[in-house]
């Protein structure tokens, strides 16, 4: 990996920023109450002043019109110094989507929105179709000129800080099928909407969403009416990036506190760090990271390369293997740590916590490699 110049100076200013903003316990502590709150709209605002929010879109709607390299630099690096903007990766997603797809007007809205520091959030899941999108049931029917939407949304991350959510919703067919989904835009204070917070173990992060005769104009929609699926699949690459970065950032966070930790703690007269079995689970894990930030970033290369280009595999792959090393570097991590790793004295605690939710959401571990399988012929059908 060779960076440019401009990308070495974002690198650079984003760990500036985050060393004054949220280098010690105690800022993050103030800016997330005590940690239960994964989003902090102070330090968000003072992002978006600095235009970071809008990195990758289009300079038309505020953004600095950058690619999917740099968006990746600034979430691996925001990730890794811990920075509380938990809505951002919802967003950011959300903006991708209206960009491809949005009016004029819905474009103007959303990006700007984002850009200077709106939330936003999608929609997707249901108690019945988690990894099984096809099932989806929630259902938007044609009443007069506009949409009514009724049937519930589970773990919709950012619903309660969103001022739009992006819903996928059926419009037709039946549940099982791909065709007969379509997206919509609704406002978070739609009347017949109702937002429910589920509580997690990384605090205040998802939501129930219950859609009751929810009313919605006929220019909610998003894109065509009933390409919805094929709407979703061009985002994947986006997507799964996204995550693969801020679960990259974690990883090298763990290892980082890790390893001081090692150098400084003393056992029989000596750093447990001098002992060989330590030094050579982290020469593993090391190595590990290694791997996942290549795989990462070649395939955000080949993104900016193509930005229409679908790398199912590719993205998969990234997802998999930087999702899956997260949560082994911070269990590895805590174990090395002792009783200290599990104390909510210590950081590694919270990075466990978000480390091993992160192989669940944005398509299981176990979707991914059913993706990558499926790029390479194998699949049930097989004869």
């Amino acid at each position: 990996m060779e960076w440019s110049d401009e990308q070495l100076s974002l690198v650079e200013a984003v760990r500036d920023f985050c060393r004054r903003e949220v280098g010690t316990r105690e800022q993050r502590h103030r800016l997330t109450d005590g940690g239960r709150e994964p989003h902090s709209p102070e330090l968000y605002r003072k992002m978006a002043e600095l235009g970071w929010l809008g990195l990758s879109l289009p300079e038309e709607f505020d953004g600095g019109g950058a690619g999917m390299t740099e968006l990746c630099l600034f979430l691996e690096e925001t990730s890794r110094a811990m920075a509380p903007i938990g809505g951002f990766t919802t967003s950011i997603i959300v903006a991708a989507t209206y960009q491809r797809f949005g009016t004029p007007e819905q474009k103007k809205l959303i990006l700007s929105g984002v850009a200077r520091g709106v939330v936003e959030a999608v929609a997707m899941s249901e108690p019945e179709a988690g990894s099984d999108v096809a099932n989806l049931s929630c259902r938007a029917e044609r009443r007069g000129d506009g949409w009514v939407v009724n049937g519930q949304k589970t773990w919709c991350s950012n619903a309660h800080l969103a001022e739009h959510i992006l819903l996928v919703a059926r419009t037709s067919g039946r549940a099982g099928d791909h065709q007969g989904l379509t997206m919509f835009l609704v406002p978070a204070g739609a009347p017949g909407l109702t937002v429910s917070g589920i509580d997690t173990m990384g605090g205040r992060e998802v939501n129930d969403l219950y859609f009751t005769d929810c009313l919605l104009p006929a220019d909610a929609v998003v894109g065509r009416v009933d390409h919805g699926w094929r709407q979703l699949m061009a985002g994947l690459n986006m997507e799964r990036l996204i995550l693969a970065s801020v679960v990259l950032g974690i990883a090298r966070r763990a290892f980082d506190d890790v390893v001081a930790y090692v150098k400084d703690r003393r056992q029989f007269r000596r750093p447990i760090g001098s002992f060989q079995v330590i030094r050579h689970r982290l020469a593993d894990l090391a190595t590990e990271i290694e791997c996942a930030r290549l795989l990462v970033y070649d395939t955000a290369a080949k993104v900016d390369k193509a930005p229409d280009t679908v790398l199912p595999r590719e993205s998969s792959m990234a997802k998999l293997k930087a999702t899956e090393t997260a949560r082994r570097v911070a269990l590895d991590a805590m174990q090395m740590m002792g009783g200290y790793g599990y104390t909510t004295e210590f950081d590694m605690e919270r990075l466990v916590r978000s480390a091993i939710v992160s192989t669940v959401y944005g398509g299981a571990s176990e979707i991914q490699r059913e993706i990558i399988a499926k790029t390479y012929g194998l699949s049930e059908q097989m004869s």
